[in-house]
């Protein structure tokens, strides 16, 4: 055999490197956006698209932009006037809650960022029992700490709560509340017991087929009326548990269709095992079920918490409605666009972070079927 038929045998010689056309930053440019006619000539209007909106938002946003001063005359609104935010960050992140009880709201944050950091961390142990305080424990402590009015504590109502807390707290609480209690309902849907069925059906297309800010008017307005004499509840408190009902009948039906997507063999092995219902359903379906609809979960809660918005309509002061309110003083007319980029901004932040945290988690739990 000649020295080049030996060179060019099977096996002689090594896997020749892919073209560069195909791999890296070009590769990539050529496969996303200029494989075909079409996408070259969509790239280029897309091109044409940033170059005509991004410097002047860049402009707007930075560089003109007003960042110090104490009054409305230090802004020329060349660029965007963030002294206004500035003055006003207080009322946007803590609504009209007193000055000198602003600590109770900052030792809270500070406890909670604390008490998750185990829950990111590979080699802890004792995950369960921060979770359970997570879950038990932290919501009595925050609203003691919120309210006041015990251990010492001086009491702040809850028409004082606003802004971005406001919103936390609402947006928070429907969400720990909305997957166990959607959970339940998407298993009594599923039920072999037609009362059981029946109730859950009635309840969630009922919450279903309303709007969340009807929801919301009738928790406000209509629901003191049937109370007895004398009889009140807060109106957060009223707001709160609409918004986890309503937010638990959308979450029901997520769920559900992570159990429908789980094989019937599935069932059937954990039955031959001799397991009762409930451990099937914790010990071998709902696991796979919550994994498998881990997008549809996330995308729920952040509809939730953007939906927190609507509480402005029965007189709640959200981190919204606190932008609005601002943006009415006399001092500073002329200024809510700044307002409202800052809270777009906000929102799109902690959204953001959500959508990402369900992507690593998608990411961690797939095992592959």
């Amino acid at each position: 055999m000649s020295e080049q038929a030996a060179h060019y045998a099977p096996g002689t010689h090594p896997d020749m490197p892919a073209p560069a056309s195909t791999v890296g930053v070009r590769g990539w440019f050529m496969h996303n956006l200029l494989s075909t006619p079409l996408n070259i000539g969509l790239t280029a209007i897309s091109l044409f698209l940033v170059y005509i909106a991004i410097p002047p938002i860049i402009d707007w946003v930075f560089i003109d932009a007003n960042w110090r001063g104490e009054t409305r005359e230090d802004c020329d609104r060349v660029g965007a006037c963030w002294v206004y935010i500035r003055i006003w960050f207080k009322q946007l992140m803590y609504g009209r809650y007193p000055n000198e009880e602003l600590w109770r709201i900052n030792t809270a944050y500070i406890v909670l960022i604390l008490a998750a950091i185990p829950l990111f961390m590979r080699t802890f142990q004792y995950k369960h029992w921060v979770a359970i305080f997570l879950l038990v424990g932290y919501p009595v402590f925050a609203f003691v700490l919120f309210h006041g009015d015990t251990a010492g504590l001086e009491l702040v109502e809850t028409p004082l709560w606003g802004g971005l807390f406001l919103t936390l707290v609402i947006a928070i609480s429907g969400i720990v509340a909305s997957l166990p209690i959607g959970i339940v309902l998407a298993l009594g849907r599923r039920s072999n017991m037609p009362v059981v069925r029946a109730i859950c059906v009635a309840f969630i297309e009922l919450w279903r087929g309303v709007p969340l800010i009807t929801v919301l008017f009738m928790s406000s307005v209509m629901f003191p009326l049937f109370m007895p004499e004398g009889m009140h509840f807060d109106k957060l408190l009223r707001a709160l548990v609409g918004v986890m009902l309503f937010s638990a009948a959308y979450m029901a039906e997520v769920v559900r269709g992570g159990l429908q997507a789980i094989p019937k063999g599935q069932f059937e092995a954990a039955q031959s095992l001799g397991l009762s219902y409930w451990k099937m359903m914790g010990l071998i379906v709902m696991p796979q079920a919550l994994k498998i609809v881990i997008p549809g979960i996330v995308n729920t809660f952040i509809g939730l918490f953007k939906d927190t918005t609507l509480v402005l309509i029965i007189g709640l002061f959200d981190f919204l409605g606190m932008a609005q309110a601002v943006a009415t003083n006399p001092d500073w007319l002329g200024f809510y666009v700044e307002g409202y980029v800052f809270v777009a901004f906000g929102f799109w932040m902690f959204c953001f972070s959500m959508s990402r945290y369900s992507q690593h988690l998608e990411r961690k739990l797939h095992t592959g079927h």
